[in-house]
């Protein structure tokens, strides 16, 4: 029968960690193993207990006799054995008066000096009981000032790794820290749909673990740590010490051979089985938008002993991912019951892809109130759910306004770029539709620099951020279609030097008209560069476009949003769906919680390699804030952790098939 050594006997009053058995597969004998451990068997019970070797008798094992002559060092059970002696010691029903002895460091009993540890909440208290079985420690209390109630002392047998007692004239040896590899930490790991599965803590605990969460932390070193427990603080004489880690957490066992004085050291609090700290790591990670293996070859390089990235996934699966999809929901929800009944509303969209060209496999679109400057809505597409690349913008706009329709949100307009499958949905739906003038004015730019390097359109190159300026204050000064579009043509007339146009709706430049003396400067009649741009300016799908020109938003800020996704989702990182999905909604949480921060009343140039050595200017705002991380934290430990049904929202996203299943 397999032995398990790290975990506690299941035995009411026992608590050791002697050889113990996990409970046999045959019923019968299973059954009679549970009589044993309960008085009365409850109708559910857990999958995995353990009796510790001290409950049978000698000849219930198959190598009694070879452990005793020191020939073998585990015991072996018999398959038939069945536990007998309910308590081997006559110590475990026995109570002990609390008594009161300030612990300065483990080394000297006499001085009154308070020491601080981490305990995990309720490690020290009186008769631990788990919530699913009615085993239990009764124990000594020796106060010290720590976060707990005071230390444990069980007179127990000696524990696995003690074979003699010490002798005075030689020191102990004290034991390297065992169990290093997170798999092979004691923690039992039960059903979740066991409700009788064993806790490490009480109620009253959890709730104190929830506020422990803010407590400071700090690196501490092994040989710092284990020197407090190296010494008895009873008899002052060498202990036993054992320690085991599970990721950042690490749990120690100390026991006196001489007095038989124990305690068990928790490092952090622990969560059902789940250590807070690896918990918390792992949400600080993936809320703030961080990369787990940057931080990994921080943490390796320091040799400090972190969460694997297995653990990690698990983490974000279980609690992290359903945090956010919940809190953003939430979120989400109430800003589209306010905008439901308020007016109509300006509307901006825009898609972005995880990869550049037409060979992407996520699109991300995103629309948002213009004038309160607020992420509305995120809708995440995969390629292989459309008929490839270039159709997941007009799937991610369909999704989203059929989801604001459903909420009740009217709109007045839609501001997006000139797209043609979005034209199309968008007169199909019977929306006005105005275009990006950023959108427009790139594209021309292009052509313009382009046609400005051929050696008979060398003045193109003066005129070009001119007329790149003329775009802007076409649409921005404009009311109607047929004005834009004769404050547009005018400009073929303008770079010749001619101020007075033939269209009614914008007859005359609005600038002081002044005789020129230097005719170089002008586009000449007949030349190529005239006939060049004059083609450019007055093409049928330009003067199309310019009419939709939106004369009130822009959607600079959904480029600005698509930047902070990429400190939540960088291109050059694959993630599944689900974890795609989350970091989108917390670069949402981010922007809309900094998009209208106060700025100063002062400005800074930046020289993007985008404009080619020219230069924009930039309002200097204040520090962003992260709020909605210390929410996010939060809902975490108080609702996720203790409530199950939050994961309902992740179940309802419907996750499409990867792109190379069949």
């Amino acid at each position: 029968m397999p032995l398990k050594i790290a975990k506690y006997c299941a035995v009411p009053g026992c608590g050791r960690t002697q050889s113990l058995h996990n409970l046999p597969s045959d019923s019968d004998i299973r059954n009679a193993w549970l009589k044993f451990i309960f008085k009365d068997v409850p109708a559910h019970v857990a999958k995995t207990f353990s009796v510790c070797s001290l409950h049978f008798t000698a000849d219930s094992f198959v190598n009694k006799a070879q452990v005793d002559a020191g020939f073998a060092e585990r015991l072996r059970l018999k398959s038939c054995a069945l536990p007998s002696i309910l308590d081997p010691t006559g110590m475990a029903q026995q109570s002990y008066a609390p008594t009161k002895q300030d612990v300065a460091c483990q080394t000297d009993t006499q001085k009154c000096t308070s020491q601080g540890t981490q305990l995990s909440c309720g490690t020290l208290g009186l008769n631990i009981r788990s919530k699913g079985t009615e085993t239990g420690v009764w124990c000594k209390s020796i106060g010290v000032s720590t976060t707990s109630s005071g230390e444990t002392f069980t007179p127990l047998a000696p524990l696995p790794w003690t074979s003699a007692p010490l002798k005075d004239s030689r020191p102990r040896k004290r034991a390297r820290l065992e169990l290093e590899g997170e798999e092979c930490a004691s923690f039992e790991v039960f059903d979740q749909q066991d409700t009788t599965a064993v806790t490490t803590a009480t109620e009253s605990s959890q709730r104190q673990c929830m506020s422990t969460r803010e407590d400071s932390k700090y690196i501490v070193f092994e040989n710092c740590l284990l020197q407090l427990f190296d010494t008895c603080p009873l008899c002052s004489r060498r202990c036993d010490v054992r320690a085991r880690r599970k990721g950042t957490f690490v749990a120690v066992d100390q026991l006196c051979p001489h007095c038989h004085y124990f305690r068990q050291w928790k490092s952090q609090p622990v969560v059902g089985s789940t250590p807070l700290g690896n918990l918390q790591l792992s949400a600080a990670i993936y809320f703030t938008g961080g990369s787990f293996f940057q931080l990994e070859k921080i943490f390796n390089t320091m040799h400090v002993k972190t969460i694997t990235h297995r653990t990690f996934r698990k983490h974000a699966s279980m609690y992290l991912e359903p945090a956010i999809i919940y809190t953003w929901k939430k979120e989400q929800e109430e800003l589209l019951q306010q905008l439901s009944q308020g007016d109509k509303v300006i509307l901006g969209g825009d898609m972005r892809a995880d990869s550049p060209g037409h060979s992407a496999k996520y699109g991300s679109y995103t629309v948002m109130d213009l004038k309160s400057n607020i992420i509305l809505d995120i809708q995440l597409v995969q390629s292989n759910e459309v008929a490839g690349s270039y159709h997941m913008e007009k799937e991610g706009l369909k999704r989203s306004l059929e989801f604001l329709e459903a909420h009740g949100v009217r709109l007045e307009c839609i501001v997006t770029d000139r797209h043609p499958q979005i034209q199309h949905l968008l007169r199909e739906c019977k929306i006005t539709q105005f275009y990006d003038v950023w959108h427009l004015e790139k594209g021309l730019s292009k052509k313009l620099e382009h046609i400005g390097r051929d050696k008979d359109c060398q003045v193109v190159k003066k005129w070009q951020r001119s007329i790149k300026n003329h775009v802007y204050w076409t649409a921005a000064s404009s009311k109607t279609a047929e004005e834009r579009v004769a404050k547009w043509t005018s400009m073929v007339n303008h770079i010749q030097d001619i101020h007075v146009h033939d269209d009614p709706a914008y007859p005359q430049c609005a600038h002081e008209i002044r005789a020129s003396k230097d005719r170089r400067k002008w586009f000449q009649q007949g030349t190529k560069a005239l006939n060049t741009v004059q083609k450019l300016l007055a093409n049928r799908r330009i003067l199309k476009d310019v009419k939709k020109l939106s004369p009130h938003f822009q959607t600079s800020s959904l480029q600005a949003f698509h930047s902070v996704i990429l400190r939540f989702a960088p291109k050059t990182v694959v993630y599944p769906y689900h974890g795609m999905l989350c970091r989108l909604y917390l670069a949402g949480m981010h922007f809309n919680e900094n998009s209208n921060r106060p700025g100063k009343p002062t400005y800074k140039p930046l020289f993007p390699k985008a404009k080619k050595g020219e230069y924009s200017t930039r309002a200097i705002k204040s520090q962003a804030t992260y709020r909605y991380v210390k929410n996010l934290m939060t809902f975490l430990f108080e609702k996720v952790i203790t409530d199950p049904l939050h994961m309902e929202d992740i179940h309802k996203i419907k996750v499409p098939e990867t792109l190379t299943s069949i």
